[in-house]
C-alpha cells in the first residue's frame, strides 16, 4: 500500500528519495511528499497524484544545488485511508513545532484519542489522518533525543506502524520503527536506505536487514542500532536480496503486467526446480518442516488468503482432497480470526500470501499459532514476516511481481500447493502410479504455459468483443471454479468491467436473471469428469443471447455453442487450472489495454495490503 523511503549518506538524497518512490510506485497511491534536512531546517514538499509531480515541483521550488546536496530525507507515497487525497493529508507529517516530519505506513487504532489528548493541549491539527497524531505526539515527548521520543510515543500508540522520522536537531540520522507493517533496512558502503519493500533498494544495494515488530532502529550512514520499545538491544541479521535490479524492470513490454504473465513459464519452472522426485511420484519440500509421522497424523488442511491467493487456496482445496484423502478447507483470512476457528494441534494451517505481509493473513498466522495449530507460510517474499513468523513453509521464487494485478505469483502458488497435495497423498494413499503420471504431468507446466502464450495474438482478438461490454460472467466447475473466480478479478481490476465469476451449476440459481443479448460469458470447459455438465449450462445462457468464449482442450470437440474459443493444452485436470489462469490473464490484460486502462496500477487498489 503506502511507500517508505529514506536515505542517509555519502550520495545526494533527493534523487535516491523519487528513485525509490518511483520504484514503489506499483504498490498504489493517490499523494507523495518528502522531506530533507537543510542545515538547520527541515524542507518539505508534497503533490496529490503521481510520483512525477513530486518530481517537478522539487525542480521548480528547490535550488539544484540543494537537488544534489549529500543530506538525510524520507519520502512516503500515500494510499488514503484517514482523509481524501489532498496535499494537506499527504506525508511526511510534522509535530507542532515543524522541526520532526515522520512518514507513516499502517493504521493507527486510537488515533482519535491521541488527537483529542493533543487538542486538550493546544495542537491545531493540519490534516485528518491518524499519522499526524503520531508525528504531533513524538514532539510532545522530544526532549534533545529523537529515538527516546519516538519509543516513548510508540508506547502510547495502539494499532499498527511502519514509520521513518527525522529531526531538524539531530542531523545524519533517522529513527524507523515496524510494527505490522514492513520496513527493510538496505546496508551499502558509507549509505543506508530505509524502504517499505526491497525493490526500492536494490539498485544501491544487495546487503538488506529486516525489521521484526517491535524494532526501533537508529540509522546513520555508518550503522544500525537496534533496539526494542523497552531500549535493550536487538541483534537482526544481514541478508542478501536474491533478485537483479532489471527484474524490477519492464524489459522492453509495455507494462510490467504483460512482462510477468510472459515471465510465467520461467517462474514456475523455478517454483518446481529441485522439488519434484519423477523416479517416485512425489515431492521433494523440506521447507515444510513435517516428518512422515506428522503427515499420516494430520487430521484436515486449512488455508488463508485474500483475493488471488484465496483462490489459489480453493484450488489446493480439490488437491488435497482428491489426492490425499485429508479434508481441506479454504477461508478468507480476514475472517479466520474473528471467528474463534477450531483449530488444533492436528490441523495444518497455510498462509498464502504474495508479499508475506498481508495483513489480514498475518493476523491468520498468530490466531492460528495461538490455537495450537501447525502453522507453514507459502510467499514469495524471502524474509518477509509471515515467512519469518511461520518458520517453516515453501517459497514460490517467482521474482518481484510489480503490477498490481497478480499473475505469476497465482500460478506459483497453485504450483506449490500441487506439489503438497501430491507429497501428502503420497505419504498417506495415492498409489505410485498415480503418483507418476501426476508428477511428469506437473513437470511439463512450464511447457503447457508456453502453449498458452503462443495464443497471445489469438486471445487479443477474442478481447476485442469484450472489451465493448460492461459486464461479464466466468463460470467453471470443480478446480475450474476458483479459476474462473479469479479470471473474473483479474478483469475487474485492470479493466473496470463488472465481471463476476460462478460456479456454472449456480448461475440459473438467480444469476442468470442479469443475463442480456451480446453480454460475454467465459466458460471453461476442459476436459474433464464434469465437461458435459458444463457445457449444458453454457447452452442456458447460450439460449439467452449471451456471447459464448469457450476455454476448451486443444485436440478435443469444440463446443459448437461457442463464438470464441481459447484453447489449452490436454493435460491433468488439475493441471490444467494454471494453462487456464494465464488464458484469462492475457483476456484480462488485452480488455483493459484495448479500454485505455491503467493496467500496472489500477485505481484505489494497492500491491500489499497492510491494513484491515
Amino acid at each position: 500500500m503506502c511507500g517508505i523511503v529514506g536515505y542517509v549518506g555519502r550520495h545526494a538524497a533527493t534523487p535516491v528519495l523519487l528513485g525509490g518512490l518511483r520504484r514503489l510506485e506499483y504498490r498504489g497511491y493517490d499523494s507523495a511528499g518528502l522531506s530533507v534536512q537543510d542545515g538547520k531546517e527541515l524542507l518539505t514538499l508534497r503533490a496529490v497524484g503521481k510520483v512525477s509531480r513530486l518530481a517537478d515541483k522539487v525542480r521548480a521550488e528547490w535550488p539544484e544545488e540543494l537537488q544534489t546536496r549529500r543530506v538525510v530525507g524520507i519520502a512516503h507515497t500515500r494510499w488514503a485511508t484517514h482523509g481524501a487525497p489532498t496535499e494537506a493529508n499527504a506525508h511526511p507529517h510534522a509535530d507542532a513545532s515543524g522541526r520532526i516530519r515522520l512518514v507513516h505506513n499502517g493504521i493507527i487504532e486510537n488515533y482519535r484519542a491521541i488527537r483529542a489528548k493533543l487538542e486538550a493541549k493546544g495542537h491545531v491539527f493540519a490534516s485528518e489522518t491518524d499519522t499526524e497524531a503520531v508525528a504531533r505526539l513524538v514532539g510532545e515527548y522530544y526532549k534533545g533525543d529523537l529515538r527516546k521520543a519516538v519509543i516513548a510515543a510508540l508506547r502510547q500508540v495502539e494499532g499498527a506502524y511502519g514509520i521513518a522520522v527525522i529531526s531538524a536537531d539531530e542531523p545524519g540520522r533517522i529513527i524507523v520503527a515496524r510494527k505490522g507493517s514492513p520496513l527493510v533496512i538496505g546496508v551499502g558502503e558509507g549509505e543506508c536506505l530505509i524502504a517499505s519493500d526491497p525493490s526500492a533498494l536494490i539498485s544501491h544495494t544487495r546487503r538488506v536487514i529486516y525489521l521484526d515488530d517491535g524494532d526501533v532502529a537508529l540509522v546513520t550512514a555508518d550503522s544500525v542500532d537496534i533496539t526494542d520499545l523497552n531500549h535493550a538491544p536487538m541483534d537482526r541479521d544481514v541478508a542478501e536480496l536474491e533478485f537483479e535490479p532489471g527484474a524490477v524492470e519492464k524489459g522492453g513490454y509495455d507494462h510490467f503486467m504483460l512482462k510477468e504473465i510472459h515471465e510465467q513459464p520461467e517462474s514456475v519452472r523455478n517454483a518446481l526446480r529441485g522439488r519434484l522426485d519423477l523416479l517416485n511420484g512425489t515431492a521433494v519440500l523440506s521447507g515444510m518442516g513435517t516428518g512422515a509421522r506428522e503427515l499420516l497424523d494430520l487430521q484436515r488442511i486449512v488455508m488463508v488468503g485474500c483475493g488471488t491467493s484465496l483462490h489459489a487456496g480453493m484450488v489446493g482445496d480439490f488437491a488435497f482432497e482428491e489426492l490425499a484423502a485429508l479434508p481441506a478447507e479454504v477461508q478468507p483470512a480476514a475472517e479466520f480470526r474473528y471467528r474463534n476457528p477450531l483449530v488444533d494441534g492436528r490441523d495444518l494451517v497455510v498462509a498464502i500470501s504474495q508479499s508475506g505481509e498481508t495483513a489480514d493473513t498475518l493476523a491468520a498466522v498468530r490466531e492460528a499459532k495461538d490455537k495450537g495449530a501447525m502453522i507453514m507460510g507459502l510467499v514469495n517474499v524471502v524474509g518477509s514476516t509471515i515467512a519469518r513468523e511461520t518458520g517453516r513453509g515453501v517459497y514460490l521464487h517467482a521474482g518481484p511481481e510489480i503490477s498490481v494485478a497478480s499473475t505469476k505469483a497465482f500460478t506459483g502458488q497453485v504450483a506449490v500447493l500441487l506439489l503438497m497435495a501430491l507429497k501428502l497423498g503420497r505419504g498417506r494413499r495415492l498409489s505410485r502410479e498415480r503418483g507418476l503420471a501426476l508428477a511428469a504431468e506437473i513437470a511439463r507446466l512450464p511447457e503447457l504455459i508456453e502453449a498458452v502464450l503462443r495464443q497471445d495474438a489469438a486471445i487479443a482478438k477474442v478481447a476485442e468483443s469484450m472489451a465493448k461490454h460492461e459486464h461479464a460472467f466466468f463460470l467453471g466447475r470443480g478446480p475450474m471454479h476458483p479459476v474462473a473466480l479469479e479470471g473474473a478479478l483479474k478483469l475487474k481490476e485492470i479493466s473496470y468491467i463488472h465481471a463476476e465469476g460462478y460456479h456454472a451449476a449456480e448461475l440459473k440459481h438467480g444469476p442468470i436473471a442479469l443475463l442480456t443479448p451480446g453480454m460475454p460469458v467465459v466458460v471453461l470447459a476442459n476436459r474433464s469428469p464434469v465437461v458435459d455438465k458444463t457445457l449444458g449450462n453454457a447452452e442456458e445462457c447460450k439460449a439467452r443471447g449471451a456471447r459464448i468464449i469457450a476455454i476448451v482442450t486443444e485436440g478435443g470437440p469444440v463446443a459448437a455453442i461457442a463464438d470464441d474459443v481459447i484453447q489449452i493444452p490436454d493435460c491433468d485436470p488439475l493441471v490444467a487450472t494454471i494453462p487456464a489462469a494465464v488464458a484469462l490473464q492475457l483476456l484480462a490484460y488485452h480488455v483493459a489495454r484495448l479500454r485505455g486502462c491503467p493496467i500496472d496500477q489500477p485505481r484505489n487498489l494497492a500491491k500489499s495490503v497492510t491494513v484491515e
